[in-house]
């Protein structure tokens, strides 16, 4: 009988806090400080562990696309 394994797609991968701040190319401490204001990507919580999802980092990226700067300031 084969052993069969599951694989976890990478879009579905649960990032950890220094795993998703290397994504966004920022110090994890960074990804920390906006976890607690609530100004980052959504995280999800299992137990004591924050991990982020791909599509919440990609989705954070997405809302912070802007085509001037005076566009980028009026958020």
């Amino acid at each position: 009988m084969k052993n069969e394994t599951s694989v976890v797609a990478p879009r579905q991968a649960a990032l950890t806090t220094p795993e998703a701040a290397a994504y966004l190319k920022v110090k994890p401490a960074t990804l920390e400080q906006w976890r607690w204001n609530g100004r980052g990507p959504r995280f999800a919580k299992i137990g004591r562990s924050v991990r982020y999802r791909m599509s919440d980092l990609d989705a954070f990226l997405d809302a912070r696309v802007f085509g001037s700067t005076t566009e980028a300031q009026a958020v």
